[in-house]
């Protein structure tokens, strides 16, 4: 009922992974969490990363696909008091906008009295993202193969190998989607293109089965990955680790320019980012050691801490 509170969790995500541009991507556990009440007028509470600008009435994006959505179904706008705690960095290529967007669809289905089902509201979500790769990643949780056929969306999931960790690697700026999108070119080689293919023909068994030996070549790229290397200075300084003192798997992170460091075990992280520093030089760069994160978005749970561990 619209009266009723509404609650929610969606964890962070890493989309592309390489080789599945805009089809691929595995959710991280660390999270945006959202607590909503039915109010006079709209209000946020944000804490957390980007604390300031998550609590920004104007250009929100939360507040305007909430108020989009209910608009398109011709629904009341019910204004909401939201409380946020929010763990996703925005702008660094970990699934900012879709744990946003999702999160919004589904508060407007509450209040909104819309009884949306769950692909519903995952639909919508890819729609608006415009892709289905993060939006899936944060709705279902796990690895995630995704496609859409008009509004439709198909999306395969699986648990990724519970002792596999990830390093995200944050450089000390942001990078607009758009910005990131703009440097890849309208046509690829056939060469460009088959490598990609039998990358990504790997990818999801690699995921599957634990493979880690095939994951340096499952996420192997040529369509996105070299475009964008301008733009993410961290990126042609992280990829030749791969392979290297349990480094299984180095990609951009979503479009970037966070990049994605994935390791065989927790206990040879530590070594992993040292090589990692090592390998950033003077570049400035954080780092971050996170699980994957095997379900996904959560309503009406008791919200908690986020579990990441800054290194």
């Amino acid at each position: 009922m619209s009266g009723k509170s509404f609650r929610m969790r969606l964890p962070a995500t890493s989309a592309n992974l390489g080789s599945g541009f805009d089809t691929a991507a595995v959710a991280l556990d660390f999270f945006l969490e959202i607590e909503a009440e039915a109010a006079g007028e709209f209000s946020i509470e944000a804490s957390g990363t980007d604390r300031e600008i998550c609590s920004r009435l104007e250009n929100n994006l939360i507040v305007e696909t909430y108020r989009r959505v209910l608009n398109e179904q011709g629904a009341r706008v019910q204004p909401v008091a939201i409380e946020m705690r929010n763990h996703i960095p925005l702008g660094m290529g970990c699934g900012s906008s879709a744990a946003g967007r999702l999160a919004a669809i589904a508060m407007a289905a509450h209040f909104g009295n819309l009884n949306w089902s769950s692909d519903r509201i995952l639909e919508e979500g890819c729609a608006l993202e415009g892709h289905p790769d993060n939006a899936a990643a944060c709705w279902l949780g796990g690895f995630v193969a995704a496609a859409m056929d008009g509004r439709r969306v198909y999306a395969a999931h699986v648990e990724p190998p519970s002792e596999w960790r990830a390093i995200v690697v944050y450089p000390g700026e942001a990078l607009a989607t758009s910005a990131a999108r703009a440097v890849l070119p309208a046509s690829y080689s056939s060469e460009e293109v088959v490598t990609n293919l039998q990358s990504i023909s790997m990818l999801g068994l690699a995921f599957a089965q634990g493979r880690g030996d095939l994951l340096a070549m499952a996420m192997r790229d040529r369509i996105h990955q070299p475009y964008r290397s301008a733009l993410c200075p961290l990126l042609p300084r992280l990829l030749p680790l791969a392979g290297r003192d349990g480094i299984i798997g180095v990609a951009l992170s979503g479009a970037g320019p966070a990049v994605l460091v994935i390791v065989r075990t927790e206990a040879e992280a530590e070594h992993a980012c040292e090589l990692i520093r090592c390998a950033c030089g003077n570049d400035q760069a954080s780092l971050t050691l996170t699980r994957f994160q095997p379900t996904g978005a959560e309503q009406g749970i008791e919200l908690k801490a986020s579990t990441i561990s800054g290194l």
